[in-house]
């Protein structure tokens, strides 16, 4: 790798922990198999990993608020990142539950530096997509209850009608 590219990386990376739910991991004895199962896993969880240089990572987030972070860069390190801040945690936990290669070192949310047991905590939260579907179901449940509410009176009076008109026939 030559300079232009150490500095297009070392940009790059800060750009990641700028943007995005960041953990990081250390992944020392993954086999590729491994580690491709578990990059097809964090896609389909709309997150991203990428192994990256212990010191082009360091340098990246120097004077940074993820500057704390600098100590877990250290032996095989990869970084899970994605916008949503739980889908990489989420995706990273399940991976690290059924292979024990896989340790959870820690990783920063916007300015928030989190340890390996915060990163376990915010896998445990609801995705974006469950708490929005949960929102439109709250908002909804009552609107469907009103709705119940106003259309029954008019059927209970149909009903009523219906059956005197069939009094009144027979």
């Amino acid at each position: 790798m030559d300079r232009t590219q150490k500095a297009e990386m070392v940009e790059w990376i800060g750009g990641v922990f700028d943007e995005n739910a960041v953990v990081v991991v250390g992944n020392g004895g993954l086999s590729v198999a491994d580690f491709e199962t578990l990059r097809g896993e964090l896609r389909a969880a709309g997150a991203t990993m990428k192994v990256v240089k212990n010191r082009l990572a360091k340098i990246a987030i120097t004077g940074k608020p993820s500057e704390k972070l600098a100590p877990l860069f250290e032996g095989p390190t990869a970084i899970a990142f994605s916008e949503d801040p739980v889908a990489a945690a989420k995706a990273v936990k399940k991976f690290a539950k059924d292979n024990d290669k896989l340790k959870i070192l820690g990783g920063a949310m916007g300015e928030e530096i989190l340890d390996d047991k915060a990163v376990e905590a915010l896998a445990a939260m609801p995705s974006r997509e469950e708490l929005l579907a949960s929102i439109v179901m709250t908002v909804m449940s009552p609107a469907s209850n009103l709705a119940g509410a106003i259309g029954a009176p008019a059927a209970n009076i149909a009903g009523i009608l219906e059956t005197l008109e069939t009094r009144e026939a027979a």
